[in-house]
């Protein structure tokens, strides 16, 4: 049985169940797109490095076909990250939110399924409005098969004037201990004016089958909002996940975005920052350290819609091993955004002959009084200050990892909460211990 066959018998059950009119009918316009576009291959333009086609020949299940209930609370425990215990948890298990794993510990703010959002009075029109906003940046099949099958989601509000006393920990986990899962998580998260809110997201493969991640989470933010979202990709080579990031601030804002990405088979993360207000603030900073065969993609676009935005990216990247690096920045200029400031810089540091990376910054400026610039470097360790480091009586390897460090500390340093920064760091660290 060929993919698009398989997914749309598995799509005909889904819209068999009982769901509301306006999800049934964004998930059949998505499968359309689906069936019309099908799996992206290197063929297709922004998927030209990445190679994920091959992997859908894989005997995956969706999770209808297997019992979650072997997850339990014992599970997640040996899972949580660095000061859980005061964090809000939001847990999807092989892309289904588990209400009864998570908690909301904030007054601030309200967790919820996406299926109960939709029908509320009060969050129904932000749902209506804001979800499935992503799928004008991403013209692609692997974006439209999680809109098609969007199942169990979860919807998180923040109240308005209300500074989340407490994080979100979001945990992606695929439990891929009784057979190859295909997993699709879904949120809508809405950051109400004048709200304050941390949000961390991690990866995890349980088991040592096949898993494949292909996640969805949209962001909101309104006027005076503040949004932290930093999210930690410390996988195992029999993961693959494709995570799509999109940031639609609506009103005068800051959003703050750290993509860490350590380990994995395969990783392609998806950001956008939509600026659709004046005087929005955008900062995208991203880290990948890759060895063995491990393959990171980083696509990112800014849209500055209007004037008076400014927004700043800065990625790093240390490739060892066979692993190979991939970077594609858009910045978008519209005719009517004026005065818009626009930075964006692409490093890495190849440590083996084998490594690679593609990087690829692009600018389309349409306005004509603006600050933008662009840049890459791809190169080696700096051999004057490894030099110097050895002739002060440190070792190679300790002077390797301690530059390699210093270089990653530029991002790491973004990190605002306290126990994560920290968790991060001890990860680079062990990570870099070459």
């Amino acid at each position: 049985m060929d993919t698009i066959t398989y997914f749309k018998e598995r799509f005909e059950q889904l819209q068999a169940n009982p769901v509301d009119t306006h999800i049934k009918a964004m998930r059949d316009e998505a499968f359309s797109e689906f069936e019309q576009t099908g799996i992206p291959t290197v063929k297709h333009e922004e998927w030209k490095y990445t190679r994920i086609n091959d992997f859908f020949g894989k005997d995956y299940h969706f999770t209808t076909d297997l019992k979650e209930q072997s997850f339990t609370a014992a599970d997640l425990e040996k899972l949580q990250l660095p000061g859980h215990e005061e964090a809000n948890l939001i847990v999807f298990i092989n892309g289904h939110f588990h209400p009864e794993l998570s908690h909301t510990r904030s007054e601030e703010l309200e967790i919820t399924s996406l299926q109960a959002a939709t029908t509320h009075t009060q969050y129904g029109s932000i749902v209506k409005e804001h979800l499935g906003h992503s799928a004008a940046y991403h013209k692609d099949g692997i974006n439209a098969l999680n809109t098609a099958f969007i199942q169990e989601g979860v919807f998180v509000h923040v109240f308005r004037s209300k500074a989340a006393s407490h994080p979100i920990y979001l945990y992606n986990i695929t439990d891929a201990r009784s057979g190859n899962i295909f997993a699709q998580p879904r949120s809508l998260v809405h950051v109400a004016e004048n709200a304050q809110v941390q949000i961390v997201e991690t990866f995890v493969t349980l088991g040592a089958d096949e898993s494949f991640t292909n996640q969805v989470i949209e962001l909101v933010v309104e006027k005076d909002a503040i949004l932290d979202l930093y999210k930690i990709q410390n996988d195992e080579p029999n993961s693959k996940v494709v995570s799509t990031t999109h940031v639609h601030q609506v009103g005068k804002s800051v959003a703050n975005v750290v993509t860490v990405s350590l380990n994995g088979g395969l990783i392609r993360n998806n950001l956008n920052m939509v600026m659709s207000a004046e005087y929005c603030e955008a900062n995208m900073f991203g880290l990948y350290l890759g060895d063995q065969q491990t393959h990171i993609d980083n696509h990112t676009v800014v849209d500055n819609r209007q004037p008076n935005c400014l927004s700043n990216e800065l990625y790093k990247g240390v490739l060892n091993g066979d692993s190979t690096g991939v970077f594609n920045g858009k910045i978008f200029v519209r005719q009517i955004a004026q005065k818009t400031n626009a930075y964006q810089s692409n490093r890495n540091i190849l440590l083996s002959d084998n490594a690679s990376v593609n990087t690829k910054p692009q600018l389309e400026i349409f306005a004509d009084d603006v600050k933008c610039s662009h840049g890459c470097t791809v190169g080696s360790l700096d051999e004057d200050a490894l030099f110097y480091m050895r002739s002060r009586g440190i070792e190679e390897k300790t002077a390797t990892s301690l530059l390699l460090h210093g270089f990653a500390l530029d991002v790491i340093e973004k990190i605002r909460h306290e126990n994560v920064r920290t968790f991060v760091d001890e990860l680079v660290v062990k990570k870099l211990d070459l």
